[in-house]
């Protein structure tokens, strides 16, 4: 349902069931999901924040099915051409985030008001971000990571791990991963390789590679595939971490 004094421009495809609410703002190039829920003031498809940027440039952003985005979140459109922010299903995006061009969010994302997204960040599944954490532009984010609030991430972060502060990895997400389900016996695996990487002397993208060869379940499979990816370094333990992580 569309309410009075909102804006949808020329050409947005609208799902059903779409619950707008009043001053949500619309523009070009913008598609949205089924029972999504937009708040007040929100706007999305917004030109990006880029110098270089050209206005004629045909792009969008993509909302999936059962996303709700709360008041005043900005979410700019792609810089590419055909190019789109991507911001999956059933993800929460609270009041004041900003995802900037050519963010890629996953599926149940959680982003606590205030959160910053800088260009072509890649946000996995399950994610959560405390309120006013910042993320810098081109960091990938592992799949059931948690970013505390006010934590100000520069490189990339592992999946099923936490992180705070500066780029300082506390530990595994454990909480996380026995609220997903997984079998214990996965979560033991997960916490033997993630020893491994980061209190193994050495680089810490060979050690995944070789940790990789014995990895049985799938998720310790990602864990380790994630480091002979991107281009930024990682997420550390803080100095002085023992090797379990702080979380057990």
């Amino acid at each position: 349902m569309a309410y009075p004094h909102s804006l949808v421009e020329d050409g947005v495809v609208l799902g059903s069931e779409l619950n707008l609410m009043p001053g949500a703002i619309l523009r070009r190039g913008v598609e949205v999901g089924d029972r999504v829920t937009i708040h007040s003031y929100a706007v999305i498809g917004g030109e990006p924040q880029d110098l270089r940027f050209g206005t004629s440039t045909v792009s969008g952003v993509r909302i999936g099915s059962g996303t709700t985005i709360r008041e005043f979140v900005t979410i700019n459109r792609a810089t590419q051409p055909q190019g789109y922010t991507v911001v999956g299903e059933s993800c929460f995006i609270m009041a004041a985030a900003h995802l900037a061009h050519d963010v890629q969010l996953g599926n149940h994302v959680i982003l606590a008001n205030n959160v910053l997204l800088a260009g072509h960040v890649k946000v996995a599944d399950h994610v959560f971000f405390g309120g006013g954490a910042a993320v810098h532009q081109f960091c990938r984010i592992g799949e059931s990571a948690m970013v505390a609030g006010l934590a100000r991430i520069t490189v990339d972060v592992a999946p099923y791990t936490m992180v705070a502060e500066r780029d300082e990895l506390i530990g595994l997400n454990v909480v996380g991963l026995k609220r997903r389900g997984l079998p214990r016996e996965t979560i033991r695996e997960l916490k033997d390789v993630y020893r491994r990487v980061f209190f193994t002397a050495g680089n810490i993208r060979n050690v995944a590679a070789e940790a990789l060869a014995g990895a049985q379940a799938p998720e310790t499979r990602r864990f380790l595939e994630f480091f002979g990816q991107g281009k930024r370094g990682f997420a550390r333990p803080r100095r002085g971490a023992s090797e379990i992580g702080e979380t057990e």
